[in-house]
């Protein structure tokens, strides 16, 4: 069965709706800079949505806002917003910071003082990224919150491609969202695994990784769905799988075991073979280790002329919501016939055996791949078509 995608919302430092998005990928522009929405001495740049505004609960979470927002979005694309009543709709949202770790001031009192007030227990409770949507459109249908570390945005897709498959329901609102947040930004710092400088992908001297904020949300529909509607599709969500490595709670199994279980498991699902990928969009972090996995792993079952790169130059790790918003930018490649270069990368690491693009590059063909791996071992892979 074939799972259309008929809207998408896209958030990010890069832009805030499509056409800027498109504009800083094909000028190179990377908008990154010291963090403005909250105080640290960590020197790291960060990538922040800088001109996002739409505040739906003010006293909510950014990262819910943004997901309503990226939403909102998505069902104008789909030409959704003024007929959802009555339809069945899941609700599928990734996240890792519209979790528990929004709990900063609870800690901070508890620990002072020995007790606290629940007040940040009720907005965690409250801003349960699924149910807040549903409540905003004040619709009914199966929801999840996927809270799987930096496979959460993907997870969540797949989550909501099985629904449609099943039947469960017939659209699906799926995808993922963060905000920039202090207790992420010092944990990644507590590692050791923060750049100091902008992030260089696959790059012989990369640091680390730059932290950044948005929301990527797919609408997906089935093929009834649709027809009914009388709409055309973006792109058709071909595969999907995820995997889990199980070696250490932050770095990936040396071997790729993981991710290469994931791209092989969404290809055989997508029933294609590797040499059907036009390109990839790879997670492509900038930390030492999972480039260099994941970079092998893909010349093991693409070859070294696939053409790949990492949007992470141009939004930064958007933890949950990347596997959404890199999926939604694969859609924008396909439709445009072009990916960007892999912002950051100058000179190949000898012990990498491919390199991504650096400019500009054509794109032939109808099929993409993105993949996702997350603290934990978690690993997941999308294929993603272009409707001929």
């Amino acid at each position: 069965m074939k799972i259309y995608v008929t809207g998408l919302g896209l958030i990010s430092a890069a832009g805030e709706n499509e056409k800027e998005t498109l504009t800083s990928f094909e000028s190179g522009k990377r908008r990154a800079g010291p963090v403005s929405l909250f105080s640290t001495q960590i020197q790291s740049p960060a990538y922040e949505a800088k001109g996002f505004s739409r505040h739906y609960f003010p006293e909510q979470l950014r990262t819910l806002n943004l997901c309503l927002a990226a939403t909102e979005d998505a069902l104008d694309d789909a030409s959704l917003k003024e007929e959802i009543r009555g339809k069945r709709i899941g609700v599928a949202m990734g996240t890792t910071v519209g979790s528990v770790l929004n709990d900063i001031n609870f800690n901070m009192e508890f620990r002072d003082k020995g007790s606290a007030p629940m007040d940040s227990v009720n907005l965690y409770l409250e801003g349960n990224l699924s149910s807040g949507i549903h409540s905003f459109l004040q619709t009914e249908g199966p929801s999840i919150t996927v809270v799987n570390a930096c496979v959460s945005g993907a997870n969540a897709i797949g989550v909501a491609m099985s629904w449609l498959r099943s039947g469960l329901c017939d659209i699906a609102i799926a995808g993922g969202a963060d905000e920039l947040n202090k207790v992420p930004f010092c944990g990644f710092g507590a590692l050791g695994i923060l750049s100091d400088s902008l992030c260089s992908p696959f790059d012989l001297n990369r640091k680390g990784l730059n932290l950044g904020e948005g929301a990527g949300v797919l609408l997906l529909e089935s093929e009834q769905s649709m027809e009914r509607r009388k709409k055309k599709p973006r792109a058709i969500m071909r595969g999907y799988d995820f995997s889990n490595d199980a070696h250490h709670l932050t770095s990936p199994d040396p071997s790729g075991a993981g991710i290469e279980r994931a791209i092989t498991g969404a290809l055989i699902d997508a029933r294609l073979e590797p040499d059907a990928i036009s390109f990839i969009n790879a997670h492509g972090t900038a930390t030492i280790d999972n480039d260099l996995v994941e970079a092998r792993v893909l010349h093991n079952l693409f070859g070294s002329t696939i053409a790949f790169l990492s949007t992470k130059g141009y939004i930064g790790h958007t933890l949950g919501a990347a596997g959404a918003l890199e999926a939604g930018f694969c859609i924008l490649a396909l439709e445009q016939g072009w990916i960007p270069g892999c912002a950051g990368f100058k000179k190949l690491d000898l012990n990498i055996p491919i390199a991504p693009v650096t400019q500009k590059t054509q794109i032939e063909g109808h099929f993409a791949l993105s993949t996702s791996m997350g603290f934990g071992g978690c690993d997941a892979a999308l294929v993603i078509e272009f409707p001929e």
